[in-house]
């Protein structure tokens, strides 16, 4: 903090300078911290998915996949009335905007170059994990940064401090960053949007023209909407607050929408439409999650048609979803200890009026986001990629910040007290900063110590190196592995991989499609991703992710008992265990298994 003294100069005080740079100092070693000693490979199979699409743009492929959904072949051969073609498949699920990104990051780094970017013997990460968690670590970096500077104008310099602490002592956020989603780049985009209708609200508040801001932070939700759809909940919410806000009342929102519809309708009808023959593409069935008997089973099926959504009872469901949404909010939050407060900030009457009017947005899109989380479903808790609670942490722990701090002014504290001015924020910060602090020089040593042995991945399910070099090297390009992780198999291994099928004959009719094409199936590889799976063995029942499969999915179990493979002995499957008869162990003693149609030969160093 600057101040003027009588002479006319500029004087800095010390104390603040000095907690800037302390604040930098922690920043920039947590963000190595996070990158090089603790990090264990990208964590998210939505993560990985969208990396190796950013590699195809890359390498000028288009917006295409290596990752091939049966359900996407089947809504291609229905839209076009022909087999698509396996080889750049187009990508039909995920958002555009973050695999751009990573497309123009991996450019420049020359990640077409896979010999570059082998990875040696003795590691255990892939370097181009790193890459992309430095990516995502940046735009989280940004995002603390521009909640800073939003913080301080809406309340002061104090609380928007705090709030930074708590974004960059945030476990969860640290976790999202090395996990590859897109929820860093979303942090970022949302905050700037919220940073620009800030100051169109104060603008409003003035009787200035509110107009050019309101457009820019348009521009940035529409970037959001982009780079994932469930955002689109939360623009209904940022319409219904514009609309009703700003005046002549629904002009701007109009604006507002129309420019949502320039932003999305192109991308939709090129990305989706032309292919499927549907403006959701097929990630439509992603409501499923929510709704159905899971995502996974009707994107490894050829007959969607056989799965059913769980519509009876559908309001009580969505009902139940949200209430567990509320039950998990601390975690959610990314355990801030103060960002549920933020509901009892709503029923204080603050004196600023953009104050007030400003928790209400946020508040609106929140209740939104809600009803999409709660339709798509966030089955897998905090680290779910349809989780967006944590885009609101950083502006509902300002919220509650304050509330706090009103509270704590009410107490009296004699100035001789000095010492307790602050004790709340202190104590909200070590609180809120326990789960990563508390653990994080054991981490860093057993980091550190991991070196010896290349680090430590993400295992279970996911040891790259098996991908990348094993699997890589007794494979071509031209090659198809169908396996139950094919994001892993084609971020890592660089090769096209269909989501294991949901029984034997759709293993065949993918073989057929395969063969038809000259690019050959070359194998089956199972991973812990589906033999430790809870469902496995409710073989029969609309829960089943599995059943069909079990001889195949459970054969690693046998060989952990030095018994005949499943495969072998099951009447159905001698066919397929006869055309993959060379089972491979690519981890240890068959927690990775891959079943070949050739030899597999180890890879050199």
């Amino acid at each position: 903090m600057s101040n003027h003294n009588p002479s006319g100069t500029i004087t800095y005080d010390p104390a603040v300078i000095i907690r800037r740079i302390t604040f930098f100092v922690v920043l920039v070693s947590l963000a190595i911290i996070s990158i090089f000693f603790t990090f264990k490979g990208l964590s998210a199979p939505r993560g990985m998915e969208q990396a190796q699409i950013g590699r195809e743009i890359a390498r000028g492929h288009g917006y295409s996949t290596k990752v091939i959904r049966p359900l996407a072949l089947k809504q291609m051969e229905d839209a076009n009335k022909e087999k698509p073609s396996l080889e750049n498949l187009p990508d039909t699920y995920h958002a555009p905007l973050n695999p751009c990104v990573y497309a123009a990051v991996l450019k420049a780094t020359d990640a077409n170059d896979g010999k570059r970017w082998r990875m040696p013997q003795k590691s255990n990460i892939y370097q181009l994990d790193r890459v992309i968690a430095a990516t995502c670590v940046i735009f989280f970096l940004i995002s603390i940064g521009v909640n800073y500077l939003l913080v301080s104008r809406i309340f002061d310099t104090t609380i928007a401090s705090v709030t930074a602490l708590l974004m960059l002592f945030c476990e969860l956020m640290w976790k999202l960053s090395q996990s590859g989603l897109p929820q860093m780049l979303m942090l970022m985009l949302f905050s700037c949007s919220m940073f620009f209708l800030w100051r169109a609200i104060e603008n409003a508040e003035e009787n200035k023209s509110a107009l050019s801001q309101i457009l820019i932070s348009g521009v940035f939700m529409c970037l959001l909407v982009l780079t994932h759809w469930i955002t689109l909940w939360m623009y209904i919410g940022y319409l219904i607050f514009t609309a009703v806000y700003f005046k002549p009342r629904g002009v701007i929102a109009g604006v507002l929408a129309g420019m949502l519809a320039l932003f999305v309708v192109p991308v939709v009808y090129f990305l989706y439409v032309t292919p499927t023959g549907s403006p959701f593409g097929t990630a439509y069935y992603a409501i499923h999650n929510g709704l159905g008997s899971g995502e996974d089973s009707i994107m490894r099926s050829l007959s969607p048609a056989t799965e059913e959504l769980g519509l009876q009872g559908l309001l009580l469901n969505i009902l139940a979803t949200t209430l567990r949404q509320i039950s998990d909010l601390h975690r959610n939050f990314g355990a801030i200890l103060v960002a549920p407060i933020f509901f009892i900030a709503l029923l204080h009457p603050f004196k600023r009026a953009t104050l007030a009017s400003f928790r209400w947005l946020i508040l609106l899109m929140w209740i939104f986001a809600g009803i999409g989380m709660s339709i798509y479903g966030i089955r897998n808790g905090a680290m779910d990629s349809n989780q967006i609670h944590i885009l609101f942490a950083p502006l509902m722990s300002a919220y509650g910040l304050a509330m706090i701090a009103i509270l704590w002014a009410r107490l009296n504290i004699p100035p001789s007290m000095h010492a307790l001015r602050y004790a709340h924020l202190i104590l909200i910060v070590a609180i809120s900063a326990g789960p990563m602090t508390l653990p994080l020089f054991k981490n860093i040593k057993r980091g550190i110590d991991a070196e010896n042995i290349g680090g430590f991945p993400n295992w279970p399910p996911y040891f790259p190196k098996a991908f990348n070099r094993t699997l890589a090297d007794n494979t071509s390009p031209q090659d198809i592995i169908i396996s139950d992780t094919p994001w892993a198999v084609a971020w890592y291994a660089d090769r096209m991989s269909v989501w294991l099928p949901k029984n034997l004959e759709q293993i065949e009719e993918i073989e057929t499609l395969a063969s038809n094409q000259q690019n050959p199936v070359s194998g089956i590889v199972i991973s812990p991703y589906s033999f430790n799976s809870d469902k496995i063995l409710s073989t029969g029942s609309p829960n089943a992710n599995y059943g069909d499969l079990y001889p195949l999915v459970y054969g690693a179990w046998a060989r952990f008992g030095y018994s005949p493979n499943f495969i072998d002995l099951h009447p159905q499957f001698k066919s397929l265990s006869q055309r993959y008869q060379h089972k491979q162990p690519l981890f240890s003693y068959g927690y990775i298994t891959y079943y070949s149609s050739r030899p597999v030969v180890e890879s050199p160093e």
